[in-house]
């Protein structure tokens, strides 16, 4: 589903327009992963061609980027280890999958990708999550809040995007996961990710936001209500707490900040 901040055919979408905030085209999507694709596919095709390598000097103008965690080496994989700056390495020695412009900052203590849907952590987790993208999920450790900046890839140059969306597993609340748009200070919009299909083993949610002529320095990702440990169990579970992973990065090419 796509939808446009002046049609107010979502809360999210109206509450844009009320406050002022810059026009947002909106994709949402929930159940299994042949329900959302179609969606995702339509976010693709709004932001260009699939970029794989760093662009020449002043970065590629058009396109996008995908981070699915996939590359995270089995050292960096089901611990505590991934580094936030894994997709946005310069070091020309480097493997070109390695330079995607993405750094990954978070309140807590780090972050981690898991091929087990993180039963490393909680052993109740293996049927609470699922991998859309086979195999690897990621999640920020100690905190909830995922903060994303962008570099021109291959570069240490602060950049801006225009679009940017993220698959999430487990998202059994309508309020529990979410993103926040921001340009410099100013917030562009804050929107909710849809949980419909996520009662059932499989189920993802799928929210990508597109802001035409805007620039943004940086999206806040709400995943869930609390952070996995190995002390909190899901609310399908018993728990208190919505919990949710993360799978796929869908974002436009990152362009210099002027």
């Amino acid at each position: 589903m796509k939808d446009q901040s002046e049609s107010k055919s979502s809360s999210s979408a109206a509450t844009s327009e009320s406050e002022s905030k810059p026009k947002a085209i909106i994709f949402k999507a929930t159940g299994d992963s042949l329900a959302i694709r179609p969606v995702l596919d339509e976010f693709r095709d709004l932001l260009g061609t699939t970029n794989v390598i760093p662009g020449p000097a002043g970065g590629f103008k058009s396109g996008h980027r995908e981070v699915n965690w996939d590359g995270g080496p089995a050292t960096l994989t089901n611990n505590f280890l991934f580094p936030g700056d894994f997709f946005a390495a310069t070091d020309p020695t480097l493997p070109d999958g390695r330079k995607r412009g993405l750094i990954n900052t978070t309140p807590g203590t780090g972050f981690s990708i898991s091929d087990n849907d993180f039963k490393f952590i909680n052993l109740k987790y293996d049927d609470q999550f699922d991998d859309f993208s086979p195999k690897k999920t990621f999640i920020a450790v100690g905190s909830n809040i995922t903060d994303n900046f962008f570099k021109v890839p291959g570069t240490n140059r602060d950049a801006t995007v225009q679009g940017f969306g993220v698959v999430f597993s487990g998202v059994n609340n309508a309020s529990s996961t979410s993103l926040e748009f921001y340009n410099g200070d100013r917030l562009l919009g804050s929107f909710k990710v849809p949980n419909g299909g996520n009662n059932i083993p499989g189920g993802f949610s799928f929210l990508g936001v597109y802001f035409p002529g805007e620039k943004v320095t940086r999206v806040r990702i709400f995943s869930g209500s609390a952070a996995l440990s190995s002390t909190q169990d899901d609310l399908t579970d018993g728990g208190g707490e919505d919990l949710v992973v993360m799978d796929d990065f869908i974002y436009s090419e990152p362009q210099d900040l002027e």
